[in-house]
């Protein structure tokens, strides 16, 4: 299949219902095309619009303006179909295009991106999950709308496969927040198409005998190489260096949980580095240059539907997303399970569908399932066991 270009988007519910049900189309034309249509014949690997490498039929998941979610066909897709048609003699007659008001251009939405659907049972189950989420989210705190349209411009940018995605995380002595004890870093970047990774964990030398007293001291644990021990001048230029480095192969995306403590030590005299225009909003196509801040916190919130100002810690959110760790609270660790958590749900479906797969049927009246859903929102409810990794040793009940 050639893809003529995207003008824009038609929603489903339009052309699945409406397009082949117009009075003026004569029925040896509304046949095929219903047939064309059917949820199916969608998901054959022989379909027209089938996409080569594609496992099932590939739609686009768009959010409008209001913030509601539609699926959509795109216009090139609904171009090519009745192009298709004719040229097989399967139309009498070259079918016109929807009625023009159905077409959302660029300016209607807030974002679109692809999605696959397998099998029919799968497209269907998607249509009621995205009717029931926009019933939940009306009335939405406007923050988690806010995370919401964040987490999707990610997982778009995550497919981009460009520039580089840096974890940061550092440790200071919890008696003193201007003593930096360690700094570590976990990167992806990608050559040729395939990602290459690094990461890497730093000592200051005149601070390693400091021990906490509140926050766990597992500097020597180090899980992914080998720890450098460095003096504090040393520590100052690697981070810098390092920093500036990144930035020579297209945009830079920081990455931190909770970003707000990391960033001042990247900007405290200890550290020093120049970041002059970090961007803590991400853009809406894929930059050739910048620094954007990601914060892995808000996106678990996003994803769990947490409207507030709750942030789970990295520890709760690996756990989550079943992803196993070990010696947290050490820099380099930290840094690693932070890019390991963003990779998870980026890579991931789109949100309210990655929810769904991750914890069935917990958003909503999960109480009362029969009760009306609307403005009931989209937020996990999580069982105790799992929000605590010691709840089974404490109650003596676990998952059965």
């Amino acid at each position: 299949m050639v893809s003529p270009v995207i003008t824009g988007y038609y929603r489903y519910t339009d052309i699945f219902f409406e397009w082949y049900d117009r009075s003026t189309l004569p029925e040896a034309d509304r046949s095929p095309l219903r047939a064309s249509l059917a949820q199916d014949a969608f998901v054959h690997p022989d379909h027209p619009l089938h996409k080569e490498g594609v496992e099932g039929a590939e739609l686009f998941l768009g959010t409008l303006q209001s913030f509601e979610t539609r699926l959509l066909f795109s216009s090139a897709q609904v171009e090519y179909l009745r192009y298709w048609l004719h040229a097989m003699g399967l139309t009498e007659n070259l079918i016109s295009l929807p009625y023009s008001d159905c077409l959302l251009t660029e300016s209607s939405l807030r974002h679109v991106s692809p999605v696959t659907f397998k099998t029919k049972d799968d497209l269907k189950g998607a249509l009621k999950q995205i009717e029931k989420n926009n019933k939940r989210l009306k009335g939405a705190d406007p923050m988690l709308k806010t995370r919401r349209e964040i987490f999707e411009r990610i997982r778009t940018l995550w497919t981009e496969k460009v520039g580089v995605w840096c974890a940061l995380d550092f440790e200071a002595w919890d008696r003193d927040h201007t003593m930096l004890t360690e700094f570590g870093w976990s990167f992806v970047r990608w050559i040729d198409g395939q990602p290459v990774e690094e990461q890497g964990h730093l000592i200051v030398k005149e601070y390693r005998h400091y021990t906490n007293t509140f926050v766990q001291n597992n500097r020597e644990h180090f899980s992914f190489g080998d720890s450098e021990l460095v003096n504090r001048a040393t520590f100052k230029t690697r981070i810098q260096n390092l920093v500036a480095d990144l930035q020579k192969d297209g945009p830079l995306f920081l990455i931190f949980h909770d970003n707000n403590q990391d960033i001042k030590y990247l900007k405290s005299p200890a550290v020093n580095a120049d970041l002059p225009n970090l961007n803590f909003l991400l853009p809406d196509a894929k930059p050739d240059t910048g620094v954007f801040v990601l914060d892995t916190s808000d996106l678990f919130a996003a994803l769990e539907g947490e409207g507030g100002h709750n942030r789970r810690s990295l520890e709760r959110v690996c756990r989550h997303l079943q992803v196993p760790t070990s010696f947290l609270h050490n820099a380099g660790n930290d840094a690693h399970y932070t890019l390991l958590a963003m990779k998870e749900m980026a890579s991931g479906d789109p949100l309210d569908m990655q929810r769904e797969k991750r914890w069935p049927n917990r958003t909503g009246n999960t109480a009362y399932p029969t009760a009306p859903q609307t403005g009931a929102g989209v937020k996990v409810k999580f069982e105790p066991w799992e929000e605590d990794s010691d709840y089974s040793d404490m109650e003596g009940v676990g998952p059965v």
